[in-house]
């Protein structure tokens, strides 16, 4: 069956087309599906639109006793059902049961939201709903309720189907609901200039909730009003936005030290990405940071990335835009801030903000899109790994940082793996011959290194200010160079 996205859903056509797909299923048997990503990514109106298009039950948990969460869902179910009152539901093996029975006749959509809520207060309800989809079990087989279980705790909802947990192999689908990549944020937030969409971008990400609700349509109306709208919309005590960076870590249960992991990512926002960089921050043993970084990524707030030139070494960058926004310009002066100096406070911050927080999302941006939207002409061959390495320079002892090393698909058998691009970015300097030949170089070093075919690797240089005319008359006689500038991230290949 074929249905429709509602319009109310902007993008989202493949997670819309695989809960489709799962909803519609017509073959017997009770199935589940796990549905999970951050707050305020769209992922209620996805599930409650396709509840209602498929004739369907939602129910929105909350954190509640066991005894009220289930008298509100027989509630639910009895409203439901069109039953002359509430379902009475003893305890919870009776409530997936009843849940079960909503399919007995047709595949029904059947959506438990906030799961986690529900789960947390009732420890055994995992396992209530393993033994219910228990294979033979007559109530799974004569059934085709389609249970559908969301939340936002993405180290709850990642441990569901984890190891030996009591879900793992039961679920049909696991549908992560991830932000809005950059370019569809762009045409979300209606910006058609890609040097401001990046900028905005930088602050708010891809989050669809950070217009609609949180700034009520406010966008930047052209690049000069884009100050004015950080101070209106982001640093205004009076909108949403302005606290949300710091709800986003009250949320989650298991960050229960907020001062450590405040200052683990205000240490990453600085620029510390390595756990060396973060221990002498924030004044502790490189060893004693193994959980707070296990449950910061966990938590889907810190994302770790292997180099792929230094064997057993990483980087670790904030996932969310808005926290290191937070953590580089807003944390610092929160109570110039309070006091509604906004004004101030942006003026003395925006040379942070360039080096912080744009230009580190400039990077990002530009891996993105080597990942995504370039075509294999460009780089000589599809990107299957983009990151930024640091590469090593024994004759000088130095090292080279490089903030795209793109590489392709690993070959069959012991082969070299092909080296397709390696990249400088900046936000705000005009790049030139200097900058072309220092790439040059790099590329001379890792062609000596074994496990590397560098023979056709692009030399890569992108930045919002421009190239000089030199570089740019280079480049149109070199086929291995590559300029990029913000209208080609965001329109071209």
């Amino acid at each position: 069956m074929k249905l429709s996205k509602p319009a109310e859903i902007f993008d989202r056509d493949v997670e819309w087309a695989e809960l489709v797909r799962f909803a519609t299923d017509e073959r017997p048997g009770a199935t589940l599906g796990v549905v999970s990503g951050r707050r305020r990514q769209g992922k209620t109106l996805l599930l409650y639109e396709l509840a209602r298009a498929t004739d369907g039950f939602y129910f929105g948990a909350t954190e509640a006793t066991p005894a009220e969460s289930l008298r509100r869902l027989g509630e639910a179910l009895g409203r439901h059902t069109d039953a002359p009152g509430p379902l009475r539901l003893e305890d919870w093996s009776g409530a997936v049961d009843a849940l079960l029975a909503l399919g007995r006749r047709r595949p029904v959509t059947v959506v438990i939201d906030e799961f986690p809520y529900l789960a947390r207060s009732s420890r055994d309800l995992p396992s209530i709903i393993q033994h219910a989809l228990t294979p033979g079990r007559v109530e799974r087989t004569e059934s085709r309720t389609r249970l559908l279980l969301c939340g936002s705790a993405l180290s709850f909802m990642g441990g569901l189907l984890a190891g030996s947990a009591p879900l793992r192999g039961r679920a049909g689908l696991e549908l992560p609901v991830p932000p809005l990549d950059y370019r569809a944020a762009a045409t979300f937030w209606g910006i058609e200039d890609p040097a401001l969409a990046a900028r905005v971008f930088a602050i708010v990400g891809g989050t669809p909730a950070y217009r609609r609700e949180y700034v009520q349509d406010d966008v930047p109306d052209g690049p000069d009003d884009f100050d004015d709208w950080v101070m209106r919309a982001v640093l205004n005590p009076a909108r949403p936005l302005f606290r949300e960076a710091r709800y986003l870590l009250a949320e989650d249960p298991d960050l229960r030290d907020p001062a450590l992991y405040h200052s683990v990512l205000s240490a990453v926002a600085e620029g510390n990405g390595t756990r060396g960089g973060i221990a002498g921050y924030i004044g502790r043993k490189a060893t004693d940071l193994q959980h707070p970084l296990t449950v910061l990524e966990d938590a889907g707030l810190l994302i770790r990335e292997p180099d792929p030139l230094r064997s057993g070494r990483s980087r670790y960058r904030i996932a969310e835009p808005l926290i290191t926004f937070y953590q580089a310009v807003m944390r610092p002066s929160w109570t110039a801030l309070e006091q509604r100096r906004g004004a101030d406070v942006w003026r003395r911050s925006n040379r942070r903000y360039s080096s912080a927080v744009l230009g580190p999302a400039f990077e990002e941006i530009v891996r993105q899109w080597a990942l995504r939207f370039a075509t294999p002409e460009t780089f000589g061959g599809v990107v299957a790994e983009a990151s930024a390495a640091v590469l090593s320079d024994p004759s000088t002892r130095t090292s080279l940082e490089l903030d795209l090393v793109a590489f392709g698909e690993p070959p069959f058998g012991d082969g070299p793996r092909p080296l397709l691009a390696i990249g400088e970015v900046k936000w705000g300097r005009t790049l030139g011959r200097p900058e072309l030949d220092r790439l040059g170089r790099a590329r001379g070093l890792l062609a000596a290194r074994p496990g590397l075919d560098v023979r056709n690797a692009r030399l890569l240089l992108a930045s919002a200010a421009g190239f000089t005319d030199e570089l740019r008359h280079e480049a149109r006689q070199r086929p291995d160079a590559v300029l990029v500038d913000p209208s080609r991230l965001y329109s071209g290949d």
